[in-house]
């Protein structure tokens, strides 16, 4: 209790305070009774010290040393029975207690030091008692209102009456469970902080204050996990530990830690249904598309509306040595990306496969902008990442899919993307879909089968010497690619038809095969673009 509260009590009649009375709002938690002059290494936080002074009589200056050591331990206040030992307290101790904020009360001569100890005692524990009955009953009465179902929105209003204050709640990324003016305005400053590279004290109780609105607001964490803490956040500077409107703060952020828990565990079960749902769909185990439409209805999905899909990946995924901290990281991770998905109002569906998560952003019609779209919020939650950790996360993005049933071939053009950018090493990206050319399709296969490829489909050839394998290659390259116009075909190389004639049929008798079948064409351009991309 505070010492402005014990020293009003009976316990403490006829009790002048002569200095530090600015330290009136000290916290009273034990009193002790000190005559030996080695007391400073035994003192302790908010304790109420009484002595005679006996052995400072002689010697002011180990009172001064006291009062020094209690203010910096944070003692709660310095009782002294004068007109004993020592018959009043030096005014430069007074002095030096004014100036620290530590109180020193001058006690009666008519109780003895064990009589004073005792009556502060009993005052001091009887305040606590009634405190643990009344935090007791608010803790019953907050914890109905989450069991009952009536949501943070009414616990919140409950508190902020209970404290006679604006009571705020926001989740470890500083976004609003409730939206409202002041929430947003705390947000948006946590926010600025946390760009400016600020991070807030992980101590029960920190005050910050916004100069723009000229507002001071303590916070309480509330923790879901050991890693994870919500911020309880109540307008005002003057919370204390061992205030009531504390111990009020304190019970509200057990229940509401208790609340995210079972909250927690709700998700978790409907989340892992949801996955479940989708893992199905695109590995195909459904029977039939009905069966796919109505049990993709119960996950808000519309079978007539058209999706982009996009498949996310940590791009830490290879730097954790430890598979239980990989897991831990991953999840939390997606955990933050699905709650920063809910508070956006975009029709966006979070899905996780192993180490991916799936994005489905479902589109009302078919529009340019829809994509443009999909891909700026893709990039703000990349931002968002980057502000709160050292993470990055990359995303392949697929092309618009015409409805539901498409999904599964949507979902492979954008794990394709992804496995793209992280390919040609990049980090921190966004890749959408494209079709691949020939060239790219090559460059996927290994080397040496395209080697093998190319001998076995134009070996003949490699009897010539460079010129005239070159010649006739082009003059085939050429042949094909006019759809085996032998006109055309001249008027590109420049030469006479009947050249043209002439070197196809050599072409021909090299090769063992008719050029015009479709096949061995087909085979022929293929050897010939495998030539073009290894430089044969």
């Amino acid at each position: 209790m505070k010492i402005s509260e014990l020293v009003v009590s009976p316990a403490f009649k006829g009790v002048d305070i002569i200095a530090g009375k600015s330290g009136m709002d000290r916290q009273a938690g034990t009193v002790n009774m000190m005559d030996a002059p080695d007391i400073i290494p035994y003192l302790k936080e908010n304790e109420l010290l009484i002595t005679t002074a006996y052995h400072m009589k002689e010697n002011p200056g180990l009172l001064m040393d006291l009062i020094r050591a209690m203010a910096a331990k944070n003692c709660a206040a310095l009782g002294i029975k004068t007109k004993r030992y020592l018959n009043k307290v030096p005014q430069e101790a007074i002095k030096l207690a004014d100036q620290l904020g530590l109180p020193i009360i001058e006690l009666p001569l008519s109780l003895s030091l064990g009589e004073i100890a005792y009556e502060a005692m009993e005052v001091i524990m009887d305040k606590r008692s009634n405190e643990l009955i009344y935090a007791m009953e608010i803790h019953k009465q907050l914890t109905q209102i989450i069991i009952s179902g009536k949501g943070i929105r009414k616990l919140l209003s409950t508190l902020s009456h209970l404290v006679g204050s604006p009571v705020y709640f926001l989740n470890h990324h500083f976004n609003p469970f409730l939206s409202d003016k002041g929430a947003a305005a705390i947000s948006a400053f946590l926010l600025t902080l946390r760009k400016a590279g600020f991070r807030l004290p992980e101590s029960q109780i920190a005050t910050f204050s916004i100069i723009e609105t000229k507002q001071t607001y303590s916070f309480f964490p509330v923790y879901k996990s050991k890693t994870s803490a919500n911020l309880l956040i109540v307008k005002g500077d003057t919370w204390q530990s061992g205030d009531l409107n504390t111990l009020i703060m304190e019970q509200a952020a057990n229940v509401l830690s208790f609340g995210l828990m079972k909250e927690s565990v709700i998700k978790q079960f409907n989340r892992s249904v949801r996955n479940d749902f989708l893992s199905h769909f695109l590995e195909g185990t459904y029977s039939n598309e009905t069966e796919i439409i109505n049990r993709a209805k119960e996950f808000s999905l519309h079978a007539a509306h058209t999706y982009f899909c996009a498949v996310g990946k940590w791009d830490g995924a290879n730097t954790l040595g430890s598979f239980t901290l990989h897991q831990q990281k991953i999840e939390s991770l997606y955990e933050w990306m699905e709650e920063e998905i809910s508070h956006r109002n975009t029709p966006i569906h979070f899905f996780t496969r192993g180490e991916q998560c799936i994005l489905l952003y479902e589109v009302k019609g078919m529009s340019l902008e829809s994509s443009a779209f999909f891909e700026s919020i893709l990039t703000d939650i990349q931002a968002s990442i980057s502000l709160f950790s050292d993470d990055t996360l990359s995303f392949g993005m697929s092309s618009l899919c015409q409805n539901l049933l498409y999904i599964p071939k949507a979902y492979k053009e954008a794990e394709t993307a992804l496995k793209d950018g992280i390919r040609l090493k990049k980090k921190n990206f966004i890749e959408p879909y494209r079709m691949k050319d020939i060239l790219e399709m090559l460059r996927a296969l290994p080397e040496e089968d395209l080697k093998s490829f190319y001998d076995h489909t134009l070996r003949g050839f490699r009897s010539l010497n460079r010129e005239e394998e070159e010649t006739l290659l082009q003059t085939l390259s050429v042949y094909l690619d006019t759809q085996c116009q032998i006109s055309e075909t001249a008027k590109r190389l420049f030469v006479h038809r009947n050249t043209v004639v002439y070197r196809l049929e050599k072409c021909e008798d090299i090769l063992g095969e008719n050029i015009k079948d479709s096949e061995i064409a087909l085979r022929i351009r293929l050897a010939i673009k495998v030539k073009q991309l290894l430089d044969l």
